[in-house]
């Protein structure tokens, strides 16, 4: 079990769903807690909802000025959740330019500006907690899912680097790949959700991890099985089933 008390966590993309759920799951767990986005209303909302010490730094994670101005704003912390994420659900064959590129520089890029703030923080002292968010969607391609799948499986390869990189050292890197969950953007799909979690499961599901020294939890955990089986199916198989 990880020590959370008087320790400091900024989570990234944490106004509503999952980022908020698991900002209260943290903060009475003991953790200090600083939450971002770029909604001020919405994150003060949040902070006056939490049970410890917390406050907001509002910033645009597609922003790279933005990123620079709210790490500096935030100083030194323990730790970093990464949960930003944009999605709208489309294929190839009625591409849409603004939001493929909208989701590819929130999703995956936007992350990367983030720890290009805070990992060489953490690598200098040799401690720091790193989690980042990805989605079962990011196990292999899936129709109508043009920018959101590609970010996801691009989250994905970023933290097995990372961990590839710095699992020897003080700074433990995690990754968390949720399936459906109950928040605007899945409000967006107009297909059935098998395994369609609330935010405050996932947020437990998330939070079970982040207490333990695995690297990867996928979850839901049957849900997973589905997505983790289909990398070894061979494509003449996997396309014809999933499209």
């Amino acid at each position: 079990m990880r020590e959370w008390q008087g320790k400091r966590y900024w989570l990234v993309g944490a106004s509503d769903g999952l980022g908020a759920a698991l900002a209260q799951v943290m903060s009475r767990s003991g953790a200090e807690v600083i939450v971002s986005a770029r909604s001020e209303d919405k994150l003060a909302q949040v902070v006056a909802g939490l049970p410890g010490k917390a406050s907001y730094q509002v910033m645009d994670i597609a922003d790279d000025e933005s990123v620079k101005s709210a790490a500096a704003a935030i100083g030194d912390i323990d730790g970093v959740v990464l949960l930003a994420g944009v999605y709208w659900p489309f294929g190839a064959s009625e591409w849409n330019a603004d939001q493929a590129t909208a989701m590819v520089d929130i999703n995956f890029t936007g992350y990367v500006r983030v720890l290009g703030q805070v990992v060489p923080n953490f690598v200098a002292k040799d401690d720091g907690h790193i989690v980042i968010t990805s989605s079962l969607t990011g196990f292999r391609g899936l129709p109508r899912s043009i920018g959101y799948t590609a970010s996801k499986a691009a989250t994905m390869s970023l933290a097995e680097c990372m961990y590839a990189d710095l699992r020897k050292t003080g700074v433990n890197v995690q990754i968390a790949n949720p399936g459906f969950i109950k928040t605007q953007l899945t409000a967006k799909n107009d297909f059935k959700m098998p395994f369609i979690m609330e935010p405050e499961t996932a947020a437990c599901e998330m939070f079970e991890h982040m207490n333990d020294i695995a690297f990867k939890k996928s979850f839901p955990h049957l849900f997973s099985l589905l997505f983790r089986g289909s990398q070894f199916l061979p494509d003449w198989i996997y396309y014809r089933i999933f499209s």
